[in-house]
């Protein structure tokens, strides 16, 4: 279905992947099983795919995994500068720790070295962390200098977006910004190459099912639909 849509590319979610499998989203579904699941989507679509790998493991891993990801089409990685075990960013009472600076920059130069096309979005969790504006702007120069091609701004401010609009115009064009927009409405002339709908689908198909499951009428597709979308 995203393929037929107006929608420019996949985004892979760690949150989605983690919760189809029953499971919290703190990297208890190992890579390898995105790995497989990218595979997947890339039978049938010629898309650019965007893959959320969380904190991207251990760093003696990185060079494998940027190998392995490349190797299968992705067009892009988006690792988050939290400490494995990573918490979902958007858990009312999160507890983030958040990686040194250093070993971070060290992930994003082993990952550009091994993945020569693929591209390396680095992920901010300062304002998710509650750290200062000015800790993520620090954080976000480091990882241009150690060579992300993409930085990502997160924030759970609610309805408002000031803080993701502060940052981009604080940052400037150093270097493409991406925004995830679940709890905030972006304006239409935002400054973001790349907007991500993270987990509306799930959402979504989640809230039909309930309906359904609880005796409430719920539209539904016919088989013969199911039969057209696949090619049957």
């Amino acid at each position: 279905m995203a393929e037929r849509s107006s929608y420019g590319g996949f985004w892979i979610s760690s949150l989605t992947h983690a919760a189809i499998n029953g499971l919290p989203d703190n990297e208890l579904v190992p890579l390898g099983e995105r790995i497989s699941l990218v595979e997947q989507i890339r039978r049938i679509t010629t898309k650019p795919i965007i893959v959320d790998v969380d904190t991207f493991g251990m760093l003696e891993h990185t060079r494998f995994y940027a190998k392995w990801f490349e190797r299968i089409g992705t067009f892009a990685i988006v690792m988050e500068d939290k400490r494995y075990p990573k918490q979902n960013s958007l858990l009312e009472n999160g507890q983030h720790q958040l990686e040194d600076i250093d070993v971070f920059c060290e992930k994003i130069r082993i990952a550009k070295q091994n993945a020569k096309q693929m591209k390396i979005i680095a992920r901010l969790e300062s304002l998710i962390a509650k750290h200062s504006m000015e800790e993520a702007l620090e954080r976000a120069d480091n990882y241009v200098k150690a060579g992300a091609d993409m930085i990502l701004i997160h924030s759970k401010q609610q309805i408002d977006c000031s803080e993701v609009m502060e940052f981009a115009k604080r940052f400037g064009n150093k270097a493409p910004l991406v925004a995830i927009p679940t709890t905030y409405t972006l304006p239409e002339n935002h400054p973001f190459e790349i907007v991500i709908y993270a987990n509306h689908l799930l959402r979504a198909s989640m809230k039909a099912m309930e309906r359904f499951l609880d005796g409430k009428e719920a539209e539904l597709s016919s088989v013969k639909d199911i039969f057209n979308l696949v090619g049957y």
